[in-house]
């Protein structure tokens, strides 16, 4: 019931409005105001008030001027950069070392036997491009050459290119092969790559400025293809182990060895092994700066096994990076041939949304990650690479190698994707393709980035090298002659100069704080005005719109009003007529000579109740008796 009441009382409440019309209420608001200008204008004389609302309209102009610059600059997001110098003990970051070489040669030769002999015809034609292979290209797998070859062309006329495969087939119009050959020897001709898909018909070439270049990429290529088809459980058992290339391990005091390293296979390098990674113990914190108190190694790369067409470079690929984050090695890595060691780690904090488009974990990322079964932090680099291989999958149908691949998925290779060179080479080249990754990929808020300083000697010595030699062969072989070479032996010295560190922060430069304390300012500056102020302002915003909304309430009644009246085509019924149409329902009413074809009523409309309507106001309304007492109540109070 007293739900009820009140109900009805705010009802009343909202059809009788605020009291005012728009006149009285603007006067009541400059009157009762706590602004200083409104009252001026009401209380001074014709002049004075001119000029009092002149300036009043003014300084509010100049107010709304500078509250939107103020609003503008705080939803632009600025941010604020800090960095902040510190000396602490640090934990001792991962190391992660990797082999320049994938894989031995001698495990991995007969996989690569018939791409070796076919990579050295290709060079003897290179080299001796006036003698004639016929007879010894006869013997090769002609297969992988014509699926990718490798051509000649001649652009010294731009409008008849010429274009010659390294073996001498022909692949549009010219005299004869032995011309052909002696044009490209000219200074005019360059190495290219032909790309074809649809069993030939479509066909593009990658060019080359010089022959190692391309003999290279090609090789690779093809390498790509053949890995592409082998176990990856059978490749770590040709790439490098962990105990063979692994000679000697000390961390500050204490001895380690490949056991203390964690093992990955990484398409680009091989097994690659990670120190200090944190992933199931705890990350091993360096005591002190200075050579003494880092990461001492002595690594056997084995250069005599490299694979002689697939890496030309001989060392060591290392990296320094966060425990628990995936080693992007081939982007992020430095070779170490002699001697390496680590002086400042630089830490980077971002701000979030809305200050900056970087990622906490990576979970708002619109692409797949592809290391997650790695269980390592989210990085731009694993982002990239990820959506590489989606965008692989999507056009291609297929994998990339050197990539993660999902489940339910292949790598391309030659026999089951015979198109996918040539959509790799696409996609590879595709600026759109890259600018899609870059704008989907974001940073990450929380960085940490070492920067190396290398330093390099010769190790071991002249003097020394004898019996260091001796001494390592015995440990690692139990042979009592020399099974190591010079060539292959590396030593690395990973260590913090000192204990320096910088940190870059981002904080916003405009918060919630700063934007109400300027907004507040400048009101109380020009208006002299304050929060209270405000809310009166808004109260007199909601005063006008209840007085419209009533007005046009009442506007809307009186308009279906007077359409009623203009439906009746003769004078209003008298009560009389009104009462018996009310009980009789055989009365017929008198019809006029302008409607002799029409009833009493046109349209056929429904019978009026009979009876005078109640007088307009509120001492007549019809209410429920506890309803007049309560509201005499409120009156009386």
């Amino acid at each position: 019931m007293h739900v009820k009441k009140y109900l009805l009382k705010c009802l009343h409440r909202l059809q009788k409005g605020p009291g005012y019309t728009y006149k009285e209420l603007l006067v009541w608001y400059c009157d009762n105001t706590n602004t200083h200008g409104p009252k001026r204008i009401i209380c001074e004389g014709p002049k004075k008030k001119a000029m009092w609302f002149l300036i009043t309209l003014l300084f509010a102009a100049l107010v709304c001027w500078q509250w939107g610059i103020f609003i503008r600059t705080y939803l632009s997001w600025e941010v604020s950069v800090s960095l902040s110098l510190g000396f602490k003990t640090m934990d001792f970051p991962a190391v992660t070392i990797c082999n320049a070489s994938p894989f031995k040669y001698s495990k991995i030769k007969h996989l690569l036997k018939d791409l070796d002999e076919l990579m050295e015809a290709v060079l003897e034609r290179i080299l001796a491009p006036e003698l004639n292979h016929a007879n010894a290209t006869k013997a090769l797998n002609s297969s992988i050459w014509n699926h990718t070859p490798l051509v000649l062309i001649d652009e010294r006329n731009h409008h008849h290119p010429v274009v010659l495969d390294l073996f001498g087939d022909r692949h549009n119009g010219s005299s004869n092969s032995s011309a052909s050959e002696k044009i490209c020897n000219a200074q005019g001709c360059k190495m290219a790559m032909r790309l074809c898909s649809l069993n030939g018909t479509q066909c593009t070439f990658r060019n080359f400025t010089s022959a190692t270049q391309a003999v290279t990429e090609w090789y690779v290529l093809q390498a790509t293809n053949i890995f592409a088809q082998v176990p990856q459980e059978e490749l770590v058992e040709m790439s490098y182990p962990g105990e063979q290339m692994i000679l000697a391990c000390l961390f500050g005091a204490e001895p380690c060895n490949y056991r203390n390293f964690t093992s990955i296979f990484y398409p680009h390098y091989g097994n690659c092994y990670i120190f200090n990674w944190g992933m199931t113990e705890k990350a091993l914190p360096s005591a002190n700066p200075g050579t003494e108190f880092g990461l001492k190694l002595i690594l056997d790369i084995g250069q005599e096994d490299y694979v002689p067409f697939l890496t030309s470079t001989a060392g060591v690929r290392l990296m320094l990076h966060e425990q628990r984050s995936y080693p992007f090695i081939r982007d992020e890595g430095i070779y170490a041939m002699s001697g390496t060691e680590t002086s400042i780690g630089d830490k980077l904090q971002r701000m979030g949304e809305p200050y900056s488009q970087c990622t906490v974990n990576g979970s708002e990322v619109p692409i797949p990650n592809f290391y997650s079964d790695y269980n390592t932090t989210y990085s731009i680099q694993a982002c990239l690479h990820s959506c590489f291989q989606d965008h692989m999958i999507h056009h291609c149908n297929c994998g990339h190698y050197l990539y993660p691949l999902p489940r339910g998925e292949k790598y391309c290779n030659n026999r089951d994707f015979p198109d996918w060179a040539h959509c790799y080479s696409d996609l590879q080249m595709s600026v759109a393709q890259r600018e899609t990754c870059i704008s989907m990929c974001k940073e990450s808020c929380n960085d940490t980035q070492y920067k190396m300083t290398i330093s390099m000697a010769d190790w071991p010595s002249e003097a020394s090298e004898d019996w260091i030699f001796h001494v390592l062969s015995q440990e690692r072989d139990q042979s009592t002659n020399i099974t190591l070479s010079r060539k292959g032996i590396v030593k690395l010295n990973i260590y913090f100069q000192e204990f320096n560190y910088r940190t870059i922060e981002e904080s916003a430069a405009n918060n919630i704080v700063w934007l109400l304390s300027n907004l507040g300012g400048q009101f109380g500056f020009w208006m002299g005005g304050s929060v209270l102020c405000l809310i009166e302002f808004g109260e007199i915003i909601i005063d006008f719109v209840w007085i419209t909304i009533i007005k046009l309430v009442a506007l809307a009644k009186s308009l279906r009003q007077r359409r009623a009246q203009a439906n009746y085509s003769g004078p209003p019924p008298t009560v009389a007529e009104l009462v018996e149409a009310h009980t009789n329902f055989s009365f017929q009413p008198d019809t006029y000579p302008h409607s002799p074809n029409t009833g009493s009523y046109p349209n056929e409309q429904a019978l009026p109740i009979p009876g005078t309507p109640p007088p307009n106001y509120d001492s007549l309304r019809l209410q429920p008796l506890d309803v007049i007492e309560s509201e005499s109540d409120g009156d009386a109070i």
